[in-house]
C-alpha cells in the first residue's frame, strides 16, 4: 500500500489564515474523495509554540523545527512579517532539509525565506504581488513571476490567498491524476482549475472598467520603466500614436494625464519599499526614478500629506503591518505623537 504523503506547514508570525486553510482543505478533500488517507499534514513553528495569524487568531502547532522524514513536503506560510529584520532566520534549517532531499516551497511571502537561503537563484518563483517591489530589490537573480504559482519540482511557490488552492490542486493532479483533482475542485465549488500562468491581479482594462488596449499597453510600459522614467512622447511613439492621442485616452478613461498616472505608480512602489524594506530614502528614490532624495520627499509629501520618514516611523510604532493606510489615519497618528 502506498504511504500517505505528508505536508508540513511551517507558520511564521503574521501568516495569512486564508492561505493555510486553502492549503489544507484540498488535502482533506483528497482523502474524502479517494476514500482513504493519501495525504497527511501537520503544523510547525520555529520554536514549537503557537503562532498568531494576521487576523489575530492564535494557531497551535504540532512541532518545532525537526528533521523532515521521507515523503514529507515543507511549505512555509508567511505574510508581512517575513520582510522585517527581526524575523527568524530559517536559512540554515532550510538548507539542511534541502540537502537531505526535502521538497521545500513557500506560500504568500514564503518564497522570501527560500530566496534568502540561496535556493531560488536562477529559478522562477511566485510571491504575493504586494511584495514584488521589495523582493526584486533584494533578490535580483530570482526570476519573479506575476502569475499565481510556480509548480517547481523542488521549490513550489505561490502568491497566497485562493491561489493556494490552485497550487495544491496542481500538486494533487501530479500525484494522483486529473480526475481526483477535478473532483476536489468540484467539492470546493471552484468554477475551474487555474493554471500557473494565470495572472495574480486584474488587467488594467478590467481594474478600471475599460476595454482600451492602448491604455493597457501604456500602463504596462510605465510599470516596466519605473526605475528609468520615460516621457509621454516616448510612450506614444512606442504605441504608434501621437502624444495628444495618448493624453486623450488617459483623460477619457482615467480622468488624469499620463504623467500624473505614472507618477502615482512610482510613488506607490516607493511606499511599498518604505513599508517592506530597510533601504534608505535615497536608495528608494533612485529605485523609483527620482533624481534625488529631496525631490522624492517633496513629491511624496505633496501626494500623501506626510514625509517618507513619517511613513516608516508610523509602521515601526504599530502592531499591525498593513500594505496601505489612509493619509487621514497617518496624519492623526503623527499629531498624537507630536
Amino acid at each position: 500500500m502506498r504511504e500517505a504523503s505528508h505536508f508540513v506547514f511551517l507558520l511564521t508570525d503574521g501568516f495569512p489564515q486564508i492561505a493555510l486553510t486553502c492549503a489544507i482543505e484540498p488535502l482533506r478533500l483528497a482523502n474524502f474523495v479517494a476514500g482513504k488517507e493519501i495525504y497527511r499534514w501537520s503544523l510547525a513553528s520555529v520554536d514549537g509554540k503557537p503562532v498568531t495569524a494576521s487576523n489575530g487568531l492564535h494557531t497551535s502547532v504540532d512541532r518545532g523545527l525537526i528533521q523532515l522524514g521521507r515523503r514529507q513536503r515543507l511549505l512555509i506560510v508567511s505574510g508581512d512579517e517575513a520582510f522585517r529584520s527581526q524575523c527568524a532566520d530559517l536559512g540554515a534549517y532550510i538548507r539542511t532539509q534541502r540537502a537531505h532531499g526535502a521538497i521545500i516551497g513557500g506560500i504568500c511571502s514564503g518564497a522570501y525565506f527560500l530566496a534568502k537561503a540561496g535556493l531560488l537563484a536562477g529559478k522562477e518563483a511566485a510571491i504575493h504581488w504586494a511584495y514584488h517591489d521589495v523582493f526584486l530589490e533584494r533578490f535580483p537573480t530570482v526570476s519573479l513571476t506575476r502569475s499565481l504559482f510556480v509548480a517547481d519540482a523542488t521549490h513550489p511557490t505561490c502568491s497566497g490567498g485562493t491561489a493556494t488552492v490552485d497550487l495544491l490542486l496542481h500538486i494533487i493532479l501530479k500525484d494522483h491524476g486529473r480526475d481526483l483533482a477535478i473532483a476536489i475542485a468540484e467539492q470546493l465549488v471552484c468554477s475551474g482549475m487555474r493554471d500557473g500562468t494565470s495572472p495574480q491581479r486584474f488587467s488594467a482594462q478590467l481594474r478600471h472598467g475599460v476595454r482600451n488596449k492602448l491604455l493597457g499597453k501604456a500602463i504596462a510600459l510605465m510599470n516596466e520603466y519605473i526605475e528609468t522614467p520615460i516621457t509621454s512622447h516616448e510612450i506614444a511613439e512606442e504605441l504608434g500614436i501621437s502624444c495628444r492621442q495618448l493624453e486623450r485616452i488617459f483623460a477619457k478613461h482615467l480622468n488624469t494625464a499620463p504623467m500624473r498616472y505614472w507618477l502615482a505608480l512610482r510613488l506607490n512602489r516607493a511606499r511599498n519599499l518604505l513599508l517592506q524594506s530597510e533601504a534608505s530614502i535615497s536608495e528608494i528614490a533612485v529605485a523609483c526614478g527620482f533624481n534625488s532624495a529631496s525631490h522624492f520627499s517633496k513629491v511624496f509629501r505633496t501626494r500623501f500629506g506626510y514625509s517618507p520618514m513619517n511613513e516608516r516611523a508610523f509602521r515601526s510604532h504599530t502592531t499591525e503591518f498593513p500594505v496601505a493606510v489612509s493619509p487621514q489615519a497617518m496624519a492623526s497618528h503623527i499629531a498624537r505623537r507630536a
